[in-house]
């Protein structure tokens, strides 16, 4: 039985390490994140990612959280 996982690598966006320890549920919910990002909030992740490196949590950003509950996620 092989394991189901996220293709984060179909994106083409850099993705904190610590996603990979996440459950595949959270994998999932950023993934659908990623994937509808604007030009304008990819560019402003990419920003985090960098300038925050390890200590940003892609989990609890505003930007995350805000896509959460406009999907009533």
């Amino acid at each position: 039985m092989t394991e189901e996982t996220v293709d984060f690598k179909s994106l083409d966006i850099s993705i904190p390490e610590v996603v990979a320890s996440y459950s595949l549920e959270k994998q999932k919910e950023i993934f659908g994140y990623l994937s509808e990002m604007t030009d304008i909030e990819r560019k402003g992740y990419e920003i985090a990612l960098d300038h925050l490196g390890s200590s940003f949590d892609i989990y609890r950003s505003n930007g995350f959280i805000d896509w959460k509950k406009a999907k009533k996620i």
